[in-house]
């Protein structure tokens, strides 16, 4: 049985969000944030990357200097701070997510060796805080063209050397992505290999006129 947080920690609740809560997931290269831009035009939405400011501020120093629970505190506060923004801004318009909830358990599960279902045990108690997207599209695609996209890519981070250059951080991520879309009533598989930023766009709009199962 569910505890009912107390009052101070309940999230705030607006009526009549208008328009889809939408995220998109997967590794880092991927092209998640390219289509996150496209979609936020095309539904006049507001884009925003889990972890918002101020956490995203903060990453680098935290990744560096704090151990595994310390850690995964920090994505906890960011992803619930995030869905105090999502809540308030679905009053507005749609929302375009780049990375989740998703994000947060298979990464760092990923990072330190630790099962999804550990990461996910501690995240369930604060479950009912966090807004529930409309769907969730996990983008995937071939290791070959994954390379290619990061050898191309403008803004890297440590994030995206690692997935490459640790052993084994990639085929964790994508079955820890596997596993946490397996449990998730909002996920979409998106196939990424031969299609561009635009095509997938088109597709994602057409499968938001397609009501879910």
């Amino acid at each position: 049985m569910k505890t009912r947080l107390p009052a101070p920690y309940q999230p705030a609740y607006y009526e009549g969000a208008k328009g889809p809560f939408l995220v998109l997931e997967g590794v880092s290269g991927i092209g998640k944030s390219t289509l996150a831009r496209l979609l936020a035009g095309r539904l006049n939405a507001t884009g925003l990357h889990t972890l918002p400011a101020p956490h995203s501020e903060w990453s680098t120093m935290i990744n560096s200097r704090l151990r595994a629970l310390p850690q995964f505190g920090y994505y906890l506060s960011g992803v619930l701070h995030a869905s105090d923004s999502i809540r308030q801004t679905r009053m507005i318009g749609p929302v375009i997510a780049d990375r989740y909830v998703s994000s947060v358990i298979a990464c760092h599960a990923a990072v330190h060796g630790v099962d999804i279902d550990t990461v996910t045990r501690l995240l369930e108690p604060f479950r009912d805080y966090l807004e529930a997207p409309t769907r969730t599209f996990y983008l995937r695609c071939s290791e070959e063209q994954l390379r290619e996209r990061l050898a191309t890519k403008q803004d890297i981070k440590s994030d995206d050397t690692d997935l490459l250059k640790v052993p084994d951080r990639l085929t964790w991520l994508l079955h820890n992505f596997e596993q946490v879309a397996a449990s998730d009533p909002s996920a979409v598989w998106l196939d990424t290999d031969g299609r561009t930023p635009d095509d997938l766009a088109v597709w994602i709009l057409t499968q938001l006129e397609t009501p879910s199962a």
